[in-house]
């Protein structure tokens, strides 16, 4: 019973994450680039969608300004990584500390609201039914859409110069592959996909918030973390069906934690350890599941 109660907001608020889930297992699992990029381009593709939505542009064009600005953000920490030879964490943490700022400047303010404002959800939710079954509607529709345009990229020549940089950089290279323009793109699509959530979930709840992208790279990786537990990575096609599915199975279980009495400022807290012991548990028994190659470190 207490599953079914809180089903539809798991739903919405997991499909709707699912897109950051997608973009991080893009860089983490696929490129081999701890990205801490998206703690930065989370808020910014929603701070992008809210203040053309505030200045009069139509929500779906504001949706779709949300991943160009993601993808700018992604191929800049890219390029300081490959032109500049910043270690990967450090450029992410770069462009990140620079993207506050950027959100501050773009939004005018530390917040926007919306809630007065029409959005793409403004016509679902006049629907003469519950509100949560065409939005979980939609949500559905795009997380499968950009998973399935995931799985397709990474199958075109391109796609697959991609995955080989991240699994051997050197022989890729040997090959005549240019490794360097394969990581910036590899970053710039990802961070696409996670702005192009932040910008969704802002129109969905009602506000941008330039502080709403904090410790979003670790509720990703426990998205991730999860998933994989139920669906084992072998191919493409299931490494992003597990990105989607860990990140709805991640909320159900913040929802169930919050309900039997879990505090809401212990989330982040209760995140981090839930990622320690999946990483770290293998690593003690002596199995090398948990471990993850990462460029950089």
């Amino acid at each position: 019973m207490l599953i079914l109660n809180v089903l539809p907001i798991t739903l919405e608020q997991g499909l709707a994450y699912a897109l950051v889930a997608l973009g991080i297992a893009l860089t983490f699992r696929v490129l081999a680039f701890p990205d801490l990029t998206v703690d930065g381009s989370f808020p910014l593709g929603a701070a992008v969608s809210a203040r053309l939505i505030v200045a009069g542009v139509d929500p779906a064009l504001a949706v779709l300004a949300a991943p160009l600005a993601g993808f700018a953000a992604g191929c800049l920490t890219g390029i300081l990584n490959t032109r500049l030879k910043i270690n990967s964490l450090l450029a992410g943490i770069l462009v990140m500390t620079i993207l506050y700022s950027v959100n501050l400047r773009i939004m005018g303010r530390a917040n926007i609201q919306l809630l007065d404002l029409a959005t793409v959800f403004t016509p679902l939710e006049a629907l003469d039914m519950s509100r949560f079954v065409p939005v979980v509607g939609f949500f559905l529709v795009v997380a499968l859409g950009c998973k399935l345009l995931t799985d397709l990229f990474l199958h075109t020549e391109y796609g697959l110069a991609l995955r080989a940089t991240g699994d051997n950089e050197q022989m890729i290279r040997s090959l005549g592959v240019n490794t360097d323009t394969a990581t910036v793109l590899g970053l710039g699509l990802s961070n696409a996909m996670v702005a192009l959530s932040g910008a969704l979930i802002a129109q969905d709840q009602g506000f941008a918030d330039v502080g709403m992208g904090i410790g979003l790279i670790v509720a990703g990786l426990a998205s991730i973390i999860i998933g994989e537990a139920m669906i084992k990575p072998r191919t493409v096609f299931r490494l992003t069906l597990a990105a989607v599915v860990g990140s709805v199975l991640y909320r159900l279980i913040i929802s169930l934690g919050l309900r039997l009495g879990l505090a809401p400022t212990d989330l982040k807290m209760a995140t981090g350890i839930m990622v320690i012991l999946a990483l770290g548990i293998p690593s003690l028994r002596g199995g090398r599941e948990g471990k993850i190659h990462l460029r950089g470190v």
